[in-house]
């Protein structure tokens, strides 16, 4: 068989025996975002599945809070607040096994965090102290990526390279609306669609790629749209209904770990604050559209429904609302601490055998170190030992 006879082989005139080589109605989204709190769906949802998503989205918002707080008083270079987005980012860190791997974007912390990497590392990043501040393999998180979307090809190649091998693995890839403008965006997709690599690709659509509106983005009836011009389905969730992120993501999970391939999930949500502590959002959006997405607020759209349930009592609630502040408290005295830092640990991590460059870079901060030593060591200097200037 030639490649031009060969079943949807692309022919200038297609035959009337011309066929898709995949029916698309079976990959395009819902026409509306999937829903779960607020409908009859939701008295099927698990108890315990709902309270820990609320204690975790508690949790989330007041880490946000105080990780806003800890940059105004000079404790962290910047931070990407997720304020308004915590139901995807705590649903995307408890769907996955202990064997699966998470791979965030840099507004992701939350979603690092519930998955059990330590607060304060968590922050070393945007604190500047290194590039990643925790083990990636401790957890099966993959570094915060800064630059966008560059994260999904590595997702993509560790979940195809797992299915090689036949482990049971999972990569659960995070991105934002802006991201889906990234080449590295494609080229995950349609290698993920190919491979039928066990991957889920979960995008965050806040509204705003720091200023730039959707609208500005794409012309396609929605970001889950895209999927289906790889071959994948589309999934379009209500991204502040924290029990309908988890329940879609969950059967994306459950599909990719059955040999089913890749699926790309649409949450619509909003980023409530600005794109971090640099940015002035009132420059491109107005306070009554932030306060109408305020009713929404996925934290207290899960309160209320586990209120109606009668799941969540006084008690209860004042438990969940300490064990927030008792985390809180311990970020902000830990990161309150001077880290001890290594010039020389720029080297360390690079690579396991480090270069001739590398090495030769390392010999030269050495020695400038040692320079600047010496002479604040020397009478005059107008240093005391230690370096401090007088």
């Amino acid at each position: 068989m030639t490649v031009m006879e060969q079943r949807g082989a692309y022919r200038p005139t297609p035959p009337p025996a011309w066929q898709p080589r995949t029916d698309p109605a079976p990959l395009l989204p819902d026409p509306e975002p999937y829903r779960v709190l607020g409908t009859g769906r939701a008295d099927a949802a698990d108890p315990e599945l709902l309270r820990r998503l609320y204690a975790e989205l508690v949790k989330g918002r007041r880490y946000n809070a105080q990780a806003t707080a800890l940059t105004k008083q000079g404790r962290l270079a910047v931070y990407p607040s997720s304020t308004g987005q915590e139901a995807c980012e705590v649903a995307a860190a408890l769907v996955l096994e202990e064997q699966d791997w998470l791979f965030p974007s840099y507004r992701d912390t939350l979603a690092v965090v519930a998955r059990g990497v330590d607060p304060v590392e968590t922050l070393t990043l945007l604190r500047g102290d290194w590039h990643t501040g925790y083990d990636p393999y401790a957890h099966r998180v993959a570094p915060l990526s800064t630059p966008l979307a560059t994260q999904l090809p590595h997702a993509v190649g560790l979940a195809h390279a797992a299915r090689l091998k036949g482990d049971d693995v999972v990569a659960l890839a995070m991105v934002g609306d802006g991201g889906t403008s990234e080449g590295d965006f494609h080229e995950a997709l349609n290698f993920a669609a190919v491979w039928r690599a066990p991957v889920v690709f979960l995008v965050q659509n806040n509204g705003f790629a720091i200023s730039v509106p959707l609208a500005k983005q794409t012309a396609a009836p929605s970001l889950a749209h895209k999927a289906v011009g790889y071959g994948m389905p589309g999934r379009l969730v209500d991204g502040n209904d924290a029990a309908a992120v988890h329940e879609v993501l969950a059967d994306a999970v459950r599909h990719a770990r059955t040999g089913g391939g890749p699926t790309l999930v649409e949450a619509v949500t909003y980023r409530v604050e600005a794109h971090t502590n640099a940015d002035d959002a009132t420059r491109y959006r107005g306070d009554a559209e932030v306060e109408t997405w305020k009713e929404h607020d996925p934290v207290a759209l899960l309160e209320q429904e586990l209120t109606r349930r009668g799941l969540l009592d006084d008690d209860r609630l004042a438990a969940v609302r300490q064990d927030a502040e008792t985390m809180a408290a311990d970020l902000r005295a830990r990161m309150n601490q001077d880290p001890v830092l290594d010039p020389m640990d720029l080297f360390t991590h690079v690579y396991a055998e480090p270069t001739p460059q590398l090495r030769e870079q390392r010999e030269q901060l050495r020695a400038e170190l040692a320079a600047e030593a010496e002479a604040e060591a020397e009478p005059g200097s107008g240093a005391e030992p230690g370096g401090t200037q007088r």
